[in-house]
């Protein structure tokens, strides 16, 4: 099995029924999309590095045992997250719906979660705190990038399936 028919498979569940639309060839590799995921990529990049470097240091630093297990879950999301959002930049820069759309609304969702917690007073200590406020400027910049004309114009929402009439069952007033 090869890695992109895994792919295939994540698109299906993820994307349920828009899961395997994919937007014109014409749009994909227009410049100005391919320059927005370039710049997403970058910023993404930026984003593994500092949820990486988070993560890192106080384990270099020997304060393992002062960073309270709230603050190793929450470095421990934010690089699932941005990883995860690597994966929809990928799909979506493969051209497909499920993948944009998932990045465009968790670039929206993510800041504002990463501000309010990083808001509750006590719980995360000050880098922390600033940690949070730049993944959330990052992801803001990623919703921006995404928010254009172009983008939305490339990524269109795909029409909706005919609705399929039901069949009667035959018991009339049964669920009376």
């Amino acid at each position: 099995m090869n890695v992109e028919s895994v792919c295939l498979e994540i698109d299906r569940f993820a994307g349920g029924r828009h899961g395997d639309h994919t937007i014109s060839e014409e749009m994909r590799t227009d410049p100005r999309t391919r320059h927005v995921f370039v710049a997403i990529t970058w910023l993404l990049g930026v984003e593994l590095l500092l949820a990486t470097g988070a993560l890192a240091v106080p384990v270099m630093l020997g304060m393992r045992d002062e960073v309270a297990l709230v603050v190793w879950m929450r470095l421990l999301v934010v690089l699932a997250m941005t990883i995860t959002l690597f994966y929809f930049a990928w799909r979506a820069q493969r051209g497909y719906y499920w993948a944009y759309s998932r990045l465009r609304l968790f670039s929206k969702i993510f800041p504002i979660v990463a501000l309010v917690t990083a808001a509750i007073p006590g719980l995360f200590p000050l880098w922390m705190v600033s940690e949070q406020i730049v993944f959330a400027l990052i992801l803001l910049g990623i919703a921006e990038y995404l928010s254009t004309s172009h983008m939305r114009e490339a990524f269109a929402k795909p029409p909706k399936a005919p609705k399929v009439p039901k069949a009667p069952t035959g018991r009339r007033g049964a669920n009376r």
